[in-house]
């Protein structure tokens, strides 16, 4: 079943924030997108937008959200009073792990609940509708195109998330950050709607002709690149723009961009900072998938292109519960073992003194000699990093003389109490902002979001922040692609002429009260 919902900005009196913010669902009468009248549109001008430029140097846009946006609100409010089947989405899940398939990392223990404030978003009525059936099989031919609502001044803008199936917590996390941003930037010109893909690629395509049906201008979502690639054909041949969050580049261009993490941009950033630090011999391990291969090719060129080496590759089975074999391979450790064996033996043929004192302190070593890299690049996170991780100086790579490397899937909590990572660097968004929305969200549901949630509420933030320029509100290729980017909850990012997102990075080094930052993220794109 999909499930449609129509987040309608028509207002909502602030005295009924402290209850809708409690957990609850707020049913209402089963509507389908031709009942919508005349007195849900604007009866009064929009809010001056909550948005300013970060600076003279960066034009980049500020998703800065008002210190007190209930105030602001209209004060009068439709509610339906008859309930249909109710769509749980007041709160999120006390654990976030999704099983997202691409480069979602493992999300951080709940806290304990807080009442939230009142000042904090609510969430408005949801309409609750079904999708027609959709086939499994791709689109063959050019698909016909799904006939939109007549144009109104209201902008729709479409949220594809899976509220259901394997990803619902993920897609739930996400909803309510779209709510969030929804809250700090829309105004009543605005509207939301909310639709279930499932978490498959035909429920994506579901989702999609109804969102396009709608009179949606643009898509946010889907989530992963096979649901993005699902839905391209009939939201181009519509012509509305799709802004996936999936972390794979090719499903872009021709009206298809993404916010997900490339795993490329983060391995080129903590390579790059690795490198001016005076390391020159790289080495990987990397699960044998799409992602690992990625991150190994991204090394390889720009190892290259800083004129250092990989000297040494190796790929697990993401499949296995045991890596010590890569490991030991990777450690060179049966040979090195062997070389100690081989210098013990010859010490203990020579009658001295100093053979003997030389071989009490070889009786302590596990190896000798030291492996052909000065870094190692870890690409995982999750449960398996921490495995491999505990490998390493149980077969003799010594993280004292051996610097660790991670990606974005090192930006978790806890990963600084694993002594073989701690003081290792990745690459990662500035953490102040998102640290900011953590607070936000923690006291907003009573738990914490997953990782990706950062994606839905800049997304949405970014189309509020549009939809407020009669230019803009197109989301047009040139609108998309302004090169002075924008700021959001995980830095500065922008949207590249071929759909890709490209964003600046900090990197962080991992310690046991979190990560901290040994370079600075940018704060402006400089071309």
């Amino acid at each position: 079943m999909l499930v449609a919902a129509v987040m309608v900005l028509a207002g909502c009196e602030s005295s009924r924030l402290p209850s809708l913010l409690q957990g609850q669902t707020v049913p209402v009468e089963p509507r389908t997108s031709t009942d919508r009248t005349k007195d849900e549109q604007p009866t009064s001008a929009p809010e001056a937008p909550a948005v300013k430029k970060q600076s003279a140097a960066s034009d980049s846009f500020v998703f800065e959200p008002p210190s007190s946006k209930t105030s602001a609100l209209p004060s009068t409010s439709t509610f339906a009073t008859t309930p249909p089947r109710p769509v749980e989405t007041a709160t999120a899940p006390t654990s976030d792990a999704a099983p997202v398939t691409e480069t979602a990392t493992a999300p951080p223990a709940p806290p304990t609940p807080e009442q939230p404030e009142a000042k904090t978003p609510s969430l408005i009525p949801l309409l609750t509708r079904q999708a027609p059936t959709v086939p499994m099989a791709m689109p063959t031919q050019e698909p016909r195109p799904v006939t939109p609502l007549a144009p109104s001044s209201t902008v729709r803008v479409a949220l594809l998330v899976p509220l259901s199936g394997p990803n619902a917590k993920l897609g739930r996390s996400m909803l309510n950050a779209a709510q969030m941003a929804l809250f700090d930037f829309s105004d009543m010109s605005f509207e939301l709607l909310i639709f279930d893909t499932e978490g498959t690629p035909e429920g994506a395509m579901g989702a999609a002709s109804l969102a396009i049906g709608d009179g949606a201008s643009i898509m946010l979502g889907p989530l992963l690149a096979p649901s993005v690639r699902a839905v391209a054909p009939m939201a181009r041949a519509a012509n509305v723009t799709v802004v996936g969050f999936s972390s794979d580049r090719t499903i872009t261009g021709d009206g298809v961009y993404t916010m997900g993490f490339f795993p490329e941009t983060e391995v080129e950033r903590v390579v790059a900072y690795a490198r001016s630090s005076g390391i020159q011999r790289f080495a990987a391990l990397a699960p044998g998938n799409a992602y690992g291969q990625a991150v190994v090719e991204t090394l390889k060129q720009t190892a290259m292109m800083l004129g250092a080496e990989v000297s040494r590759v190796q790929f697990y089975d993401p499949d296995s519960d045991d890596f010590s074999g890569v490991v030991q391979e990777m450690a060179d450790y049966e040979i090195r073992r062997q070389a100690l064996l081989d210098q013990r033996a010859d010490l203990a043929r020579r009658d001295s003194d100093l053979s003997r004192r030389v071989l009490e302190r070889l009786e302590k070593l596990q190896t000798i000699g030291d492996v052909p890299y000065d870094a190692l690049l870890l690409a995982d996170g999750g449960k398996r990093l921490l495995a491999v991780a505990a490998l390493l100086p149980f077969y003799d790579i010594d993280p004292k003389k051996v610097r660790m490397l991670g990606t974005g899937q090192w930006d978790a909590p806890g990963l600084g109490s694993e002594p073989a990572l701690l003081n290792g660097w990745y690459a990662g968004p500035p953490p102040r902002a998102r640290a900011e929305f953590v607070d936000q969200y923690r006291k907003t549901y009573g738990a914490l979001p997953h990782r990706l949630a950062t994606l839905a509420y800049d997304a949405t933030a970014l189309a509020a922040v549009m939809s407020k320029s009669p230019v803009l509100a197109k989301f047009e290729a040139e609108a998309m692609a302004v090169k002075s980017g924008f700021w959001g909850r995980d830095g500065i990012f922008r949207f590249a002429a071929d759909g890709g997102v490209e964003r600046g990075l900090a990197v962080l080094r991992l310690t046991p009260d979190g990560p901290k930052i040994i370079s600075k993220a940018p704060e402006s794109f400089t071309d």
